[in-house]
């Protein structure tokens, strides 16, 4: 009971100071990260978390799965095939270079790591986690061409890195019954096949079922918010069931949700993004509170050598290569490549290889959270000045470049909740905070 009391009271001391803290780009997860360093082992002894538990893993992933559906909602799913350009480029050129990267950089550092213990690291420090820059994908400062670029990236790249991550996992475990060529395409054929079957399935028939309902007002007000919630982990529940993953059907369920119910995303998403962000803040005070305290005595100068290079050159060059001939301006390659955060997904994956077990696993775990904890110290503390002086360059560039490519307009409609007290007739992009 020791543990749960000060994991809410820590959770209670951020809800309190979040305004001013959030302004000066304190994250929520630099600060609960602190915080649970500061309760647990490492400090005051006041967290006893046990890493082998299956419901830290199974936090982790409902909180990451209720974050990317209730954010997906908000998306047009009808507009976005029309502006995938950035996104795509991402995904499909920025995603695979950024594991090839990882894997020769990690040669280099890790000489002595075995080939398939490598692969798999690359893969699980792959995907981003835009929630660890959040003013980066939420300030109307920033183009909305980049903001949503960033926010679509890290939607997807979760679910895209899933069978990558699975593969080499089985390879490095010795447990793979065919070639890894063919592991990998059917790896990733069940993981997308399957997540876009279960997200789809569960999004649109609950999308529907909402409609309809709601236009015959047979929801009361109690139960709008837990609608949502329910279809999210349906999607997710589905998902796995099937073998796909519950990343991707959690993003897609998210876009045919929010497409096909007609309802407005500040009436139904509120409760399922709290209650993702409620398991997040879990999660991150339990990242501080036995990872940190874990891994310390097995960091080594290559751990943090590699954790810097992964959050710059093996992210940024990869974004600059997406981007080639593309008329897209360094500044802006430059801060899409930089706000590249590592997160949930790669806490995730560390969890599911902790459970299974891996060669070398110390110094895979351990490189992880080394680059999760140095990324959630210098992405939430770089937002606000880097975003501030992004738009200076932004708004000189385009007074010269009226058809720069940052600023074509976005046809991505963002479904942003309308925040208390805010006036309905007012631009969301105007009602927007940090």
């Amino acid at each position: 009971m020791v543990a749960a009391t000060t994991i809410l009271a820590i959770i209670i001391m951020w809800s309190l100071l979040s305004g001013p803290l959030d302004r000066r780009g304190i994250t929520s997860a630099l600060f609960l990260t602190v915080a649970g360093f500061l309760a647990g082992g490492s400090g005051l002894g006041l967290l006893d978390i046990s890493a082998d538990s299956a419901v830290v893993e199974r936090v982790a992933e409902v909180a990451l799965v209720l974050l990317l559906f209730s954010d997906a909602t908000r998306l047009d799913l009808r507009s976005i095939s029309h502006e995938l350009g950035w996104p795509k480029r991402l995904l499909l050129i920025g995603l695979p270079l950024t594991m090839l990267a990882g894997v020769g950089v990690e040669v280099l550092v890790f000489p002595t790591m075995a080939l398939a213990s490598v692969v798999l690291l690359a893969t699980m420090l792959t995907s981003t986690d835009a929630a660890l820059g959040q003013k980066v994908v939420s300030d109307p400062a920033v183009p909305a061409r980049v903001r949503q670029a960033l926010d679509v990236e890290s939607g997807l790249n979760d679910g895209l890195a899933v069978p990558f991550f699975l593969v080499a996992l089985e390879i490095a475990n010795a447990d793979l019954d065919t070639g890894v060529t063919w592991a990998v395409v059917s790896n990733m054929a069940a993981q997308i096949g399957w997540g876009l079957t279960g997200g789809l399935a569960a999004g649109i028939l609950g999308g529907l079922l909402f409609r309809f309902a709601d236009r015959r007002s047979w929801i009361s007000a109690d139960w709008r918010q837990i609608v949502l919630l329910a279809v999210a982990l349906l999607a997710y529940t589905i998902a796995l069931t099937l073998g796909g993953s519950g990343f991707i059907a959690a993003f897609v369920g998210g876009l045919a949700f929010g497409s096909v119910s007609g309802a407005r995303a500040s009436v139904v998403t509120l409760f399922a993004e709290e209650t993702g962000g409620l398991l997040a803040a879990v999660t991150w005070i339990g990242f501080g509170a036995l990872a940190l305290t874990l891994v310390i005595p097995g960091i080594t100068w290559q751990v943090i050598l590699y954790a810097a290079l992964s959050l710059t050159l093996v992210r940024m060059i990869p974004v600059a290569i997406a981007f080639a001939d593309q008329g897209v301006r360094w500044p802006t390659v430059a801060f899409i490549g930089w706000f590249g955060p590592r997160g949930l997904a790669s806490l995730v994956f560390a969890l599911l290889a902790l459970e299974r077990g891996v060669p070398e696993g110390e110094v895979v775990l351990t490189t992880v959270v080394v680059t999760v904890a140095l990324s959630t110290i210098l992405h939430g503390l770089t937002s606000v000045p880097l975003v501030a002086a992004y738009h200076r360059w932004y708004k000189g560039h385009t007074a010269e470049h009226s058809v720069a490519a940052e600023a074509t307009p976005s046809t991505i409609p963002r479904r942003r909740r309308q925040l208390p007290g805010a006036d309905p007739t007012t631009p969301s992009s105007d009602r927007e905070t940090s």
